[in-house]
């Protein structure tokens, strides 16, 4: 595929991931930019489309469960590239609301792949943005033992047993960096089950119309841009806004979940990156940092920015969290040449003053 004349379909794609990536292929003059996205309020605070989506972009309002206008659109523009970002992304918030998780993630993508055979549209290439959730509690180590645990039990979590046991009385089990070669899918939480089921509704699809296909699966993505109105945006756009008011963060369990937390700039870098160096068949790729930093760890981090309380450890627990989860990134730095840039300190300092650029212009943290 020649890549410096590329139009690209991007759902979702007026989200904080999404308008990252519009800025980047508009920056490098890829070719038309289509952005189709929903605008829903839960994360558009009155569904208005945010200012960091580039103008030059073609923007259509857009419900990725309604079969017609897929087709419509896709017979209208015929993309060379479709980056699917449009998903419901909240992990607790899955669990109540599964319906709506399953219709957005698991529905619509079945639309869109129906409607490209319909409207004879197979890009030249398919980007899927998958999750670490995927992988739930991925794989941990217990002395000699390997072992993938499944959701930790509720009773569990009640008597504050945190981490995964391979058996009773046996070594202290251990967690193990995520790996899309490696480590199996065994997902924890009704959203990282629909991720998983876009996942294989998407192989299943490109091995039988012989299109390219990257799967990226994200670990957790923060910086300028992230929702600060939308309670399921992630956990440090919540932690900033409780040091800025003054208030002692509260952290969960014991402190010591651990998460990959990669700046925007580097996981849009890895995204355009696919659609200049496509896959020539199907590849599944992890996108993160490559570091584990403890929810302690952040919390006293962004504390210290405001000069807040000390975080307190609460030893409160949501089902279906998973207790650690951050990537080796050794196979997506040979595939895309991907290299983060962007280190906590540097990626938070960045996050904080445009969090505060946003308060002192709007009086409130609307997005």
């Amino acid at each position: 595929m020649e890549t410096n004349n590329v139009s690209v379909l991007l759902t979702g794609g007026a989200g904080f991931i999404g308008c990252a990536v519009a800025r980047r292929l508009i920056a490098a003059r890829h070719g038309e930019v289509t952005v189709v996205d929903l605008l829903h309020p839960q994360v558009h605070a009155g569904q208005r489309v945010p200012p960091l989506l580039p103008a030059e972009v073609r923007f259509i309002p857009f419900d990725v469960t309604v079969r017609s206008a897929w087709v419509s659109l896709l017979r209208a523009i015929a993309p060379d590239c479709i980056v699917h970002l449009a998903a419901e992304t909240g992990t607790a918030q899955s669990l109540s609301e599964a319906s709506r998780h399953a219709s957005t993630n698991v529905v619509g993508i079945a639309r869109l792949l129906d409607a490209l055979l319909e409207a004879d549209a197979i890009p030249r290439h398919l980007v899927v943005i998958s999750s670490r959730a995927v992988y739930g509690e991925g794989v941990w180590q217990s002395g000699s033992d390997r072992f993938s645990p499944g959701p930790r039990r509720h009773e569990d979590l009640l008597r504050a047993q945190w981490n995964p046991k391979f058996r009773e009385g046996g070594p202290e089990a251990v967690p193990l960096p995520m790996r899309a070669d490696s480590t199996p899918a065994n997902p924890t939480s009704i959203y990282g089950a629909t991720k998983l089921a876009q996942e294989h509704m998407a192989r299943a699809w490109a091995a039988a119309t012989d299109c390219p296909l990257s799967i990226l699966r994200l670990q957790n993505v923060y910086g300028p841009g992230q929702s600060l109105t939308n309670p399921y945006t992630g956990i440090v756009p919540l932690f900033a806004a409780a040091a800025r008011r003054g208030e002692a963060i509260e952290v969960y369990e014991d402190g010591l979940i651990n998460r990959d937390f990669v700046y925007i700039d580097d996981a849009a870098w890895a995204i355009a990156r696919c659609v200049t160096e496509p896959a020539s068949g199907c590849r599944v790729l992890d996108i993160g940092a490559g570091k584990a930093t403890t929810l302690l760890e952040l919390a006293n981090r962004i504390a210290d920015s405001f000069a807040a309380p000390p975080p307190r450890v609460t030893g409160a627990f949501r089902d279906g969290d998973v207790r650690s989860a951050w990537a080796d990134i050794g196979v997506t730095a040979a595939e895309l040449g991907f290299s983060p840039r962007w280190d906590l300190a540097d990626g938070l300092s960045a996050f904080l003053e445009w969090m505060e650029s946003c308060a002192r212009l709007s009086g409130d943290l609307d997005d």
